[in-house]
């Protein structure tokens, strides 16, 4: 098999969407890698990675504009990428957007097969054009640790009662994924629940905390009760989920009521209901929720 056969493969490869295809098109110890790839892939670990993109974007097609080939076996082409999210991505629901990516793949090829390719794009336009934000941080430094968060705002603006605390404890990826998955689907349970007023959820190194908003200390109780918070229960008492972790329900000592500015004078007001209104006459805003 000639070397451009080897290479045309190996894109139609990823086309039809056929990780064996592409897998066959590699030496032994040939490697894949690009900058979602921490580092060189090699074997089955190949096909899987093409795999994730196909499951995220079923429709995704790679669309060649330009290549060039060297005598010593050196290839390069530029590509358009070209998809529909309407699989997870990252984790997430899908989002029915769809991208436009371009980038450039060095293969490096015998008549044996290739033994590497590099892949070069811009690792953050995808997550940019499906509406996501991204954040550049450390993971740690010093005694920082950095993290991300979410939060879901229930409908009422009624000061807490109680806040039940969920922290666990992960080991890796798969743990994080897990808990994630779980939490979202919680989240969206929550909001039909009785006495919910909001939900945080926070991921800081190797911990994952909610934060839930009550009316009341039992409204908590219904968590264990039914839904998928229960079956995470099970799944962190099983093998599958979290090193260890913690859960806790605090009733609130004293809440102080919210502080608004006035849009128009510009004074601080502590919303009552007794007056909406700042003492400038002007109408406060609606009462924001707390949590």
């Amino acid at each position: 098999m000639t070397r451009e056969t080897i290479v045309q493969k190996y894109f139609d490869g990823w086309n039809i969407h056929d990780s064996a295809a592409i897998i066959s098109t590699f030496t032994k110890s040939g490697t894949y890698s690009d900058p979602t790839t921490n580092g060189a892939l090699s074997g089955d670990a190949i096909g899987q990675n093409a795999a994730q993109l196909w499951a995220a974007f079923p429709d995704v097609k790679f669309e060649i504009q330009s290549h060039m080939a060297s005598p010593d076996g050196r290839f390069s082409a530029q590509w358009l990428m070209t998809g529909t999210n309407t699989g997870s991505f990252a984790g997430l629901p899908p989002t029915g957007r769809k991208v436009v990516l371009m980038g450039a793949d060095f293969i490096d090829v015998s008549e044996e097969g290739i033994r590497s390719v590099q892949g070069y794009f811009d690792a953050g336009e995808i997550p940019k054009q499906l509406g996501l934000q991204i954040i550049v941080q450390p993971n740690s430094l010093g005694p920082f640790t950095f993290g991300s968060s979410v939060r879901v705002a229930g409908a009422s603006s009624d000061a807490p009662g109680a806040f039940s605390v969920t922290s666990l404890i992960t080991r890796h990826k798969n743990d994080v994924e897990s808990v994630q998955n779980y939490s979202r689907q919680i989240a969206v349970e929550l909001q039909s629940m009785k006495g919910f007023l909001g939900w945080v959820g926070v991921t800081v190194g190797d911990r994952m905390l909610t934060l839930t908003a009550w009316r009341h200390p039992d409204d908590s109780k219904q968590l264990m009760q039914k839904g998928t918070h229960a079956e995470a229960v099970k799944g962190f008492f099983g093998p599958n989920v979290a090193a260890g972790g913690w859960t806790g329900v605090f009733a609130a000592h004293r809440i102080n009521g919210v502080l608004q500015r006035c849009s128009k004078c510009g004074l601080m007001n502590r919303h009552s209901e007794e007056s909406s209104t700042c003492p400038c006459g002007a109408d406060l805003d609606p009462v924001p929720v707390y949590w």
